[in-house]
């Protein structure tokens, strides 16, 4: 079994979005949960990410969770958006950093590159993110399958 962990910073909007988008493609050998380093538990998805995953026809129910030892020892891969999340991790989880990767990192090999974070903007924004998202999932889906 595969468990795939994507953490974002207050577990709102993007590793929730990036939670449902590999949820839905219902590959049976892999669980998927999400978390923030800074998030509250129990908050929804923001409406935003809601309103995009209704228009891509994603059923999603979503609690945020901070990120905590039990998430990290319970993945076999942790996708962050940022380094900074990363390093966070890096620094709290010192076990975990062989299995943390940002996500672009992971699947496109770029150490550098980072997620837009849309929190606070237009559906629009949260568009562009989930684009971005489902082409960086499907990458990682395509690495982890090999």
């Amino acid at each position: 079994m595969i468990r795939v962990l994507f953490v974002c910073t207050g577990n709102t909007c993007r590793s929730p979005m990036a939670e449902a988008i590999l949820k839905n493609k219902k590959i049976d050998h892999m669980e998927i949960k999400s978390a923030g380093i800074y998030a509250v538990d129990g908050s929804e998805a923001s409406y935003q990410v809601k309103e995009v995953l209704s228009e891509k026809g994603i059923l999603f129910e979503h609690s945020s969770s901070l990120l905590n030892k039990e998430l990290v020892d319970w993945a076999t891969y942790i996708f962050t958006m940022t380094n900074t999340h990363k390093s966070r991790i890096a620094n709290d989880f010192p076990r975990a950093i062989e299995k943390t990767f940002t996500i672009k990192e992971f699947a496109d090999n770029n150490k550098y590159g980072e997620l837009m974070d849309p929190f606070g903007g237009s559906v629009s924004q949260y568009r562009e993110t989930y684009a971005e998202l489902e082409l960086l999932i499907e990458k990682i889906v395509d690495k982890l399958e090999k």
